[in-house]
């Protein structure tokens, strides 16, 4: 259940310094609106969550991360629409690029961590018969 947690506390954290990078680099208010760009892909990732069943495998990148980049990406441009917020086709695709690379990238990391060390531990034990 930690895992579970810790990987969706991850995808928040990430979306939440993704907003939080793009409010810096256009010299705005990062502290006082962070919250006004990062709840719609927050929103939109908790969605994702849920429809896709995250849970389930939270570390893998193409059937957890890239359902959720998809979900997080379109979700939260929807919620920026009908909230009056700015949908500008550079921004999708910033938005897209820097989710994208985020949200799977941290699982594919992950996933070569893991096997990387399943493969020393079982090298280990292979000796020591």
């Amino acid at each position: 259940m930690r895992t579970i947690a810790g990987a969706y506390v991850a995808d928040v954290a990430l979306v939440t310094l993704f907003a939080a990078t793009g409010r810096a680099s256009h010299r705005e208010d990062v502290i006082g609106g962070l919250m006004v760009t990062a709840w719609p892909f927050a929103v939109a990732l908790t969605v994702g969550w849920l429809v896709t069943r995250a849970w389930r495998h939270p570390f893998a990148p193409l059937r957890t991360g890239a359902m959720l980049w998809v979900v997080t990406v379109a979700g939260g441009m929807l919620l920026r629409v009908v909230s009056d917020q700015g949908v500008q086709a550079a921004f999708v695709t910033v938005a897209a690029t820097v989710l994208g690379a985020l949200l799977i990238g941290w699982r594919a990391v992950a996933t070569l961590v893991v096997r990387r060390r399943r493969r020393r531990g079982s090298r280990r034990s292979v000796g020591r018969r």
